[in-house]
């Protein structure tokens, strides 16, 4: 496979832990074998909270001992957030030295390809100084989190398409107090989570110059030789009814 080629995967609603798991498997791949392709994760999350490496417990509205939903540490970088069905969610694992070994490009870029796809439905997508994510008529519709070792990402970025958000009014969404949450489908209620997920599949090979490859999660674990405990059925995923989109 060319060095600038990635596998896409579009998944549907997977548990969180099942994923990171699959995630840490797949970065430590590629540092023990850096010709591997990169790879991008497009799919959807159950409800669930996860805090950053160094996020303050202060950011939740709850007790952590009786979260509302499912609660985890993770090693990204951010404050705390929340993920639900509707919210697209994107975790590549790419191998910067491939493209640039700078993280500050790498979040802009990121940032890039959400705001190609606001501008798709008519929306300005917006960067705000010394924070990350994207906004729209000042709601973040957008939050990144990203974790890199040895110029290997995982963890990435979500995008509230169609989510019930309802789930952010327990946290300090990101640690940002004056700022609120928002949803693409409060500026254009007839969008269609799968067209989402397709642009933004499109844009991400656009931004990052990739030939992205559709691969099935059956393909990855037999690729990727994944342990099949990380998984709680064959294909990983759960039927997840969303009435938003």
């Amino acid at each position: 496979m060319p060095s600038r080629s990635a596998w896409l995967v579009q998944a549907g609603c997977l548990d969180y832990a099942q994923v990171w798991a699959w995630q840490r498997q797949l970065q430590d791949n590629r540092r023990q074998d850096p010709d591997r392709p990169d790879v991008i994760l497009l799919l959807e999350h159950p409800a669930v909270y996860t805090l950053g490496r160094g996020a303050s417990l202060e950011h939740l509205k709850f007790d952590p001992q009786q979260a509302p939903a499912p609660l985890h540490r993770i090693e990204r970088g951010g404050e705390v957030t929340y993920h639900a069905p509707g919210q697209l969610v994107g975790y590549p694992i790419l191998n910067l030295r491939r493209h640039r070994c700078d993280l500050h490009w790498y979040l802009r870029q990121l940032e890039a390809v959400l705001i190609d796809v606001l501008a798709i439905y008519g929306l300005t997508g917006e960067r705000i100084e010394g924070l990350t994510g994207v906004w729209v008529e000042g709601k973040k519709l957008a939050a990144i989190g990203i974790q890199v070792s040895r110029w290997i990402s995982m963890h990435g970025f979500a995008l509230n398409v169609c989510p019930d958000l309802s789930g952010f009014t327990a946290i300090v969404p990101c640690g940002i107090r004056d700022r609120a949450v928002g949803s693409l489908a409060e500026f254009c209620p007839s969008v269609r989570f799968e067209a989402v997920r397709s642009q933004v599949a499109v844009a991400f090979a656009r931004v990052f110059d990739l030939e992205l490859q559709p691969c099935s999660i059956e393909q990855l674990l037999a690729e990727e030789h994944l342990e099949p405990s990380v998984f709680d059925d064959g294909s990983g995923a759960k039927p997840c009814t969303n009435k938003n989109c």
